[in-house]
């Protein structure tokens, strides 16, 4: 009875210190991680609250660290956090959803074909330089102040990084798959929804995560100008009445906000993608 309840249990005792050991290495390098991400950030507020203290600042030229978080705090329970955090969150998305139905099939319909490229690619190429920001003045003049002038520059500034990259992507796609899709009689639909699109999914990821970066500095520049809520609009109201503190808020609340989606979210769907699709070495 002895020998084989051992046989049994042999290979679960051998098995259970590798298993335990993985978690031990994840979580290791998942705390290495967080520090690595944390760190600087700790290092920068301390270098702040000592560089203030020591140099004297008046709160009106640069706050301490103490005043920023009692701003925050005032911001939470007064409710504006939440409301400007909001807007620009719901902003941010519709822009993104927008450049993503109209750019991904152009970048991939210049991509498929080179006589659309020849013919689009430089006015493409001249559209980047003035993609976001520029067009703030005459988004104003078209849609009016208010939302659909901010949602209209986040899609200006992320349509063509997306529309670059899915043509790129489309690009590197070999030519023996392709050739072999269309001897296999693939019909158009069929060709862009299974060959071309995941094909071109690693750029794709990657132009959606530089175009977000786009977009979210065209949405702060243009709430600043064309909004009565957001992120930017906090910044401006603050700026009017001389409140450095908030300013300081505010700034953090939207380089943190934007830190948090790269790394937790736009950089591992970015590595998964690349992973996923079998190209070599996985970016971060």
């Amino acid at each position: 009875m002895t020998a084989p309840t051992a046989r049994r249990r042999g290979p679960l005792t051998a098995r259970r210190p590798g298993i335990l050991t993985m978690r031990r290495r994840g979580l290791r390098d998942t705390a290495t991680g967080a520090l690595w991400f944390l760190g600087p950030l700790a290092a920068l507020v301390a270098v702040w609250a000592v560089a203030v203290q020591v140099s004297g600042a008046p709160m009106r030229v640069f706050p301490q660290v103490t005043d920023v978080l009692r701003a925050l705090g005032d911001m939470w329970s007064s409710g504006d956090l939440f409301r400007h955090l909001g807007a620009s969150l719901r902003r941010a998305g519709l822009g993104m959803v927008l450049a993503l139905v109209t750019g991904l099939p152009f970048g991939i319909a210049l991509g498929a074909s080179r006589v659309l490229s020849a013919f689009f690619l430089p006015l493409l190429r001249f559209s980047v330089a003035l993609a976001g920001i520029a067009w703030i003045p005459i988004a104003t003049l078209w849609f009016g102040y208010g939302d659909r002038a901010v949602i209209f520059i986040v899609w200006n500034a992320m349509f063509f990084a997306l529309t670059y990259n899915a043509m790129l992507g489309v690009r590197q796609i070999p030519t023996e798959v392709l050739r072999a899709a269309r001897s296999m009689g693939t019909g158009r639909l069929r060709m862009f929804w299974e060959v071309l699109l995941p094909g071109a999914l690693p750029s794709i990821v990657t132009g959606l995560r530089v175009g977000l970066g786009y977009g979210w500095r065209g949405l702060v520049a243009a709430e600043i100008i064309a909004t009565n809520a957001g992120l930017g609009y906090a910044l401006f109201q603050a700026q009017k009445y001389f409140q450095t503190d908030v300013i300081i808020a505010s700034m953090l609340i939207i380089g943190v906000l934007w830190l948090l989606m790269d790394r937790l979210l736009l950089a591992p769907l970015e590595r998964r993608t690349v992973e996923r699709w079998g190209m070599t070495g996985a970016r971060s």
